[in-house]
């Protein structure tokens, strides 16, 4: 296939970026939907009781799910060549593991956890971590045979581990393994067991399905204390990389991999010279419909509209539906299927919200998953329409090439940007957008879009960071 589905590079591309507007945003002066619904302003405090969900809560279930739906691209593909499931199984395991360096060594280099208030040695150590973690993570554009390119990789990771034994934070003089990045570290749990849940069930994706069901009925059996459910549960042996209940996140990532499929099938067949087309009616009324099922769900669970949200949802889903009725081509397939599943997963999702009482991120709920997971579709779906079928090229490049490049857009704002925006004095301006709520999302905007640069800046050189 010498065809590339830009719609998933947007959607990680949107996942990245929004994730990072959502951490740059003034804190305390915005509306509370701008927040996590978990930690409503002024104080941000979190409260576990608090159900609901805003579009920050779902840049991260977006993120998982792009993951899973890339897996039929770089593991299916490598399958079907004929690789060995060891090696594919060993890629897995060293892919997690490198993730897992990369969440403790860029957390021990943020600014915010070298000094307090930031300072140069604070900057300039952040500035190091993110030079470091090109040869680390990119194959350097040098003349050299495997073994040099090996030996500078290798030689960035001395390095990195030397700058993690004799770093200082905050009121610490040793590193932690414990120390890492949150959201990194979740990532590389699913790099390693979705990875390989997918290499052990290509081309039986109904096991797929019973390992959710299993791993569903453990998690419920794991609250009867005592059980050898809650057992299995509490055993770690590395608990500063894995703990069972990060597995919980496989009911995105899973699911993200059966759209994966279904966008290579549809690749395939365009390949084949697949030329009937949809009506441009068909393709804005599934775009919309994809949309506004998202911006409903999140009104309506937000405010707590339960009921309103399943009826509209449905009646939404319901209209797509009769677009979609008679599937002609290749590309209505597609839109169908992804309208099949993503709106299994989010009825699914709305029927279980009274379940452990709303619908919540932290600690994570079934319906959390399950909506997020159809949202995430549709999504999809949205994209694809965007990007793979109208071709909007230009207006979606910097979505696509962040997702091209997500670790250097994930940490060029706190590595980089915020660094040497400190050398230069300006953050010491930056209380000029605590004023109000535009400003207070101005400055998200700025910063992101300065994050958006970098990134950009080295898409274009092709310097990707790769695991």
């Amino acid at each position: 296939m010498n065809q590339r589905a830009t719609s998933l590079d947007a959607l990680r591309g949107y996942a990245i970026l929004t994730m990072v507007l959502s951490a740059t945003v003034v804190g305390g002066i915005l509306p509370a939907w701008m927040y996590h619904a978990q930690t409503p302003p002024p104080t941000h405090a979190f409260n576990p009781e608090l159900p609901g969900l805003t579009w920050v809560d779902l840049v991260f279930p977006f993120f998982l799910f792009s993951m899973g739906a890339a897996f039929p691209f770089s593991v299916g593909k490598r399958i079907e060549r004929g690789e060995r499931l060891w090696r594919l199984s060993w890629d897995a395991l060293k892919r997690g593991l490198q993730l897992t360096f990369f969440a403790i060594f860029i957390q021990h280099f943020y600014p915010y956890m070298l000094s307090s208030p930031q300072d140069l040695r604070a900057w300039l150590w952040a500035i190091g971590c993110f030079i470091v973690l090109f040869p680390m993570f990119m194959r350097l554009p040098l003349n050299l045979p495997a073994w040099g390119h090996a030996a500078i990789k290798w030689g960035a990771y001395t390095v990195a581990v030397v700058m993690l034994l004799t770093v200082q934070r905050v009121g610490e003089s040793n590193f932690s393994l414990y120390t890492s990045n949150i959201i990194i570290l979740l990532l590389a749990n699913m790099a390693l067991f979705g990875t390989l849940l997918y290499v052990f069930t290509r081309h039986n994706p109904w096991m797929r399905v019973g390992v959710l069901v299993i791993l569903a009925a453990l998690i419920l059996s794991a609250k009867v204390e005592g059980s050898w459910c809650s057992e299995l549960a509490a055993f770690t042996p590395v608990g500063w990389m894995y703990r069972f209940d990060y597995l919980m996140y496989l009911f995105i990532v899973i699911p993200g991999s059966f759209a994966g499929e279904l966008l290579m099938e549809w690749m395939k067949k365009v390949n084949n010279s697949e030329s009937h087309q949809p009506s441009v009616g068909i393709a804005h009324g599934v775009w919309i419909g994809g949309l506004a099922l998202i911006v409903i769900n999140l009104i309506c669970l937000y405010n707590r509209w339960c009921v309103a949200c399943l009826i509209l949802s449905i009646a939404v889903w319901a209209l797509m539906g009769l677009l979609l009725r008679k599937p002609e081509g290749a590309t209505m397939a597609l839109w169908r299927k992804l309208w099949m599943l993503g709106g299994f997963m989010l009825l699914l999702g709305l029927c279980i919200e009274p379940f452990q009482e709303g619908i919540k991120k932290d600690p994570a709920t079934f319906s959390y998953f399950f909506v997020t997971s159809g949202l995430g579709c549709m999504a999809l779906m949205v994209f694809h329409v965007w990007c793979d079928h109208f071709r909007l090229y230009r207006s979606t490049a910097f979505l696509v090439m962040s997702g091209q490049n997500p670790m250097i857009a994930y940490v060029a704002g706190d590595l980089l940007v915020m660094p040497l925006l400190g050398m230069l004095g300006i953050t010491t301006l930056l209380g000029v957008f605590h004023t109000n709520v535009w400003m207070g999302v101005l400055q998200g905007v700025l910063l992101t879009s300065l994050s958006l640069l970098v990134t950009i800046f080295f898409t274009k050189k092709k310097w990707f960071w790769r695991t």
